[in-house]
C-alpha cells in the first residue's frame, strides 16, 4: 500500500484541529484502516457468538466482505464521496460473506444512497447516511433481532446525529459514536438469552465496532497499516448451545424483474431462518439457514441466474468448535495414477502460431490429475483446475482463454457451478468465445469426443452440445453430516450415489452403491460405462469394482480410468 493512503488522514489533519469536511479519498484512507483494523481482530470475532446460530466464521466472513469492498477502491483516484462509498456498497454486497457481513452491505449501500450526490461530506451527512444505512439493513433481514449488529449500527447512527447538533467536527462524532457503540455492544447479552449463555457479544456487532473504530483511530492521526496484531483468546463457554443447526446457504441472484421483499417472503414460506436478502442494481444477495440447502436454491434458481454460491455446514463447525466431531475413516489411504489405465501425454504441438489462430481452442475446467490427461489427449488446449468444492474464478478462466494463440476459444465448465464464470469470462474476453453448458465432466469429455479440430467454432458447437446430451453422470461419495436430500434420510458415513447430482441412493460400501446407483439409472440401456476412480482409491479396488458390475452388466462395455478427483471415489459414465 502507498504511503499516500496510510498518511494522508495525518497529514491532511494535524492533530487537534476541528475536521469539517471529508471528500472521496479521505474516505478511501478512512475505509483502508477499518479494513486493516479489522484485519488484525477477526480472529476475536471468530471466537464469539452470531445469533440465532453460533457460526465461528463470522470474523473471516465480514473481513472478506470488507476486503472485497476495498478492492473495489483500492487503485480508484477518484474525490467524489458518492462516487466512493458507491463502489464500496457496490463491492460489499458482491463479496458479502454470512449474516453480518450481509446486513454490513446493507448499511453500506443505505450510506451510499444517502451520499450519491455529495462529492465531500460534514458531520450531518454522515450522520444522515448512517441512518439510512441502518434502516437499510433493518429491511434487508426478514425477522430483525434487537441484540445483534443492527442494534449497535441503529444505535451509533442515532448517536452520530446528536453529535453532528452538537459540532461539525467529523473527529468529534468519530470518538462520540465509538463510545456509544461499544456500550451498545456490551448490553448485547441483556438483549439476547442466549449470548448471555454463552458468555459473549454479538459477533457481528464486535466486527462493527472494530471497523468503526479502525475510522477514528486513524482519524485522530494514528497510521494504521495491515500488519498482523495480537489476538485475545475468547472465553466463551459453548458447551450449552444445541448441537445441530443445518446449513448456511449463500448465493448472489442475477434478476432485475424480483424484489427483494418478494423474494424474502419466499424464503420465510420455504421454511428458512435468519433471512437476510439485499439488492443493488439487478444483483440480489441472499443469506438463509435451513436444515435443506436444496429447496432455496432451487428457488433462486428458479428466478434467474445464481452466482457465487456457498453452502456451510454449521453444525459441523460448531461440532468442532466443541471438540466432539469424529471425521469418517477415508475410504481408502493411498492415490495412485497408474499409466496402464491413463492415457499417455498428449503430443507436442507442432503447429506454428499462424496456424493455431486459424483453430478453435478448447479451455476445460478439470478436477483432477487424471481427467486434466483425458482432456488432454483428446485436444484441449488450457485446463482450469477445479470442480466440486473448488470452483474457479471468472479470471482464471479468462487468464486461459487470453493464454491461448487462438482467436476462437470454446469454454467446457465441466461444473453447473462454474458455468456462470464461464459465461461472464466470455463477455470479458475481446475474443470470440462459446461456453458449452457442461455440467459434469463426463459431460465435458463426451463433448470433446464430438470436437473436430478442423471444424469451425459453430460447427463445432452445435456439435458438442448435441453429444454433451447423450450422458448420464454417476457419483458417489460419502455423507459428512446426517440429513434429508430428495426424500432419503443419510447419516455421517453413509455412502451415498446421485444420479446427475439428484440423491437417490445410499448404503454402507461403496460396491454396493455404484451397483444399486447403476441399477436405478438403468445402466443395461447403455451401452459403454466408465469408472472414473478418484484419488483416494487404489487401481485394484477399482479393477475388482468394474469385474462386479461387468458381472451385473455382462451386455455393457465397462471402462475403468483414473479421473484423480477429491471428494469422490467414482464419478461414473453412462454412454
Amino acid at each position: 500500500m502507498s504511503q499516500e493512503i496510510i498518511h494522508r488522514i495525518p497529514n491532511r489533519y494535524p492533530p487537534g484541529t476541528p475536521v469539517e469536511r471529508l471528500d472521496g479519498q479521505d474516505i478511501r484512507a478512512l475505509f483502508y484502516a477499518a479494513y486493516a483494523w479489522l484485519e488484525r481482530h477477526y480472529e476475536t470475532v471468530n471466537r464469539m457468538n452470531v445469533f440465532p446460530v453460533p457460526d465461528g466464521d463470522t470474523g473471516t466472513n465480514m473481513l472478506l466482505t470488507v476486503k472485497r469492498a476495498w478492492e473495489e477502491i483500492e487503485d480508484d483516484p477518484d474525490e467524489h464521496v458518492g462516487h466512493i462509498v458507491g463502489k464500496i456498497a457496490h463491492g460489499a454486497l458482491m463479496g458479502a460473506r454470512g449474516n453480518s457481513g450481509v446486513i454490513l452491505s446493507q448499511v453500506f449501500r443505505g450510506m451510499a444512497r444517502r451520499l450519491e450526490q455529495e462529492a465531500t461530506i460534514g458531520s450531518q451527512e454522515l450522520a444522515e447516511s448512517l441512518q439510512e444505512g441502518s434502516k437499510t439493513a433493518y429491511r434487508g433481514v426478514g425477522k430483525p433481532v434487537e441484540g445483534t449488529i443492527l442494534t449497535v449500527v441503529r444505535e451509533t447512527a442515532e448517536a452520530a446525529l446528536a453529535a453532528a447538533r452538537l459540532k461539525k467536527d467529523l473527529r468529534f462524532l468519530f470518538e462520540h459514536t465509538l463510545q456509544v457503540a461499544f456500550r451498545a455492544l456490551e448490553r448485547t447479552p441483556e438483549q439476547l438469552p442466549v449470548l448471555k449463555k454463552a458468555g459473549v457479544v454479538d459477533s457481528g456487532a464486535l466486527g462493527f465496532c472494530y471497523l468503526w473504530e479502525g475510522m477514528t483511530r486513524h482519524l485522530r492521526g494514528e497510521i494504521i497499516e495491515r500488519t498482523e496484531g495480537e489476538l485475545r483468546e475468547g472465553e466463551a463457554d459453548l458447551s450449552e448451545l444445541p448441537d445441530e443447526w443445518g446449513y448456511d446457504i449463500q448465493f448472489l441472484l442475477y434478476a432485475d424483474h424480483v424484489s427483494e421483499e418478494h423474494v424474502r417472503e419466499q424464503l420465510e414460506a420455504l421454511g428458512g431462518e435468519s433471512i437476510v436478502v439485499g439488492k443493488i442494481g439487478d444483483v440480489i444477495k441472499v443469506h438463509v439457514h435451513a436444515p435443506d440447502p436444496g429447496p432455496f436454491l432451487s428457488y433462486g434458481a428458479s428466478l434467474g441466474e445464481l452466482d457465487d454460491i456457498v453452502v456451510e455446514n454449521m453444525t459441523l463447525q460448531t461440532l468442532r468448535r466443541k471438540g466432539k466431531f469424529r471425521p469418517a475413516a477415508r475410504i481408502a489411504s493411498t492415490a495412485s495414477s497408474i499409466s496402464s489405465i491413463v492415457p499417455e501425454d498428449p503430443p507436442i504441438n507442432l503447429l506454428a502460431d499462424e496456424e493455431l489462430q486459424n483453430r478453435v481452442a478448447v479451455v476445460a475446467v478439470s478436477p483432477g490429475e487424471g481427467f486434466h490427461r483425458v482432456f488432454q489427449s483428446l485436444g484441449v488446449d488450457r485446463i482450469v483446475n477445479g470442480g466440486q468444492t473448488m470452483n474457479p474464478s471468472t479470471a482464471d478462466l479468462l487468464e486461459a482463454v487470453e493464454n491461448v494463440p487462438q482467436e476462437e476459444v470454446i469454454i467446457l465448465p465441466n461444473n453447473k457451478n462454474v458455468i456462470l464464470a464461464a459465461e461472464q469470462a466470455a463477455a470479458m474476453s475481446k475474443k470470440r468465445v462459446h461456453v458449452i453448458p457442461t455440467r459434469t465432466v463426463p459431460q465435458g469429455i463426451a463433448a470433446m469426443l464430438a470436437f473436430d479440430p478442423e471444424g469451425d467454432a459453430d460447427q463445432n458447437v452445435e456439435a458438442m452440445k448435441g453429444a454433451m446430451e447423450n450422458v448420464r453422470t454417476g457419483s458417489v461419495t460419502v455423507a459428512v453430516n446426517d440429513a434429508e436430500f430428495d426424500h432419503i434420510r443419510v447419516r455421517r458415513g453413509d455412502v451415498i450415489g446421485l444420479a446427475d447430482g439428484k440423491l437417490i441412493t445410499k448404503g454402507n460400501r461403496i460396491p454396493e452403491v455404484v451397483l444399486d446407483l447403476l441399477k436405478r439409472m438403468k445402466a443395461e440401456e447403455f451401452e459403454i460405462i466408465t469408472l472414473y476412480y478418484g484419488d483416494g482409491i487404489k487401481e485394484e479396488e477399482a479393477q475388482n469394482l468394474a469385474q462386479e458390475v461387468q458381472n451385473t452388466f455382462p451386455e455393457q462395455e465397462i471402462e475403468v480410468i483414473y479421473g484423480g478427483q477429491p471428494h469422490y471415489p467414482y464419478i461414473i459414465s453412462l454412454e
